[in-house]
């Protein structure tokens, strides 16, 4: 199972709402059926509550690292992430997105929303 303890954070420097977003180009992790690497980009975008926290980038990126030997669904992966980010750092609304290189001649892209999300985020 990913390790969430890597992820860590900081106060939110600001009390007027603010968005954040992190894109992750290097994003890895197994296919469970096949055993193969399954390559992706991860956005994450997000509002912090007032008074609440920032996750901090290099335990991000470790955190992302975690699930590279890790046998998962594309699904699974986007769930899991948007679960245990808004644990960490309760957001006011966070937003997953999943984008996976083609395999087999089919491209993926998972998304999963953690409270109110801004209708602009929700189209694509």
């Amino acid at each position: 199972m990913p390790d969430a303890t890597l992820l860590e954070s900081f106060p939110t420097p600001s009390p007027s709402p603010f968005v954040i977003e992190h894109i992750s180009e290097e994003f890895t992790s197994v296919c469970p059926k096949t055993g193969h690497p399954d390559f992706g980009h991860v956005t994450l975008r997000y509002q912090p509550a007032a008074g609440g926290v920032c996750v901090e980038l290099k335990s991000l990126k470790m955190y992302y690292q975690s699930f590279r030997n890790e046998g998962i669904y594309y699904e699974a992966v986007t769930n899991t992430i948007r679960d245990q980010l808004v644990a960490a750092v309760r957001p006011a609304w966070l937003q997953i997105i999943t984008d996976w290189k083609g395999r087999g001649g089919i491209r993926s892209t998972i998304r999963a929303d953690f409270g109110p999300v801004p209708a602009h985020y929700l189209g694509r």
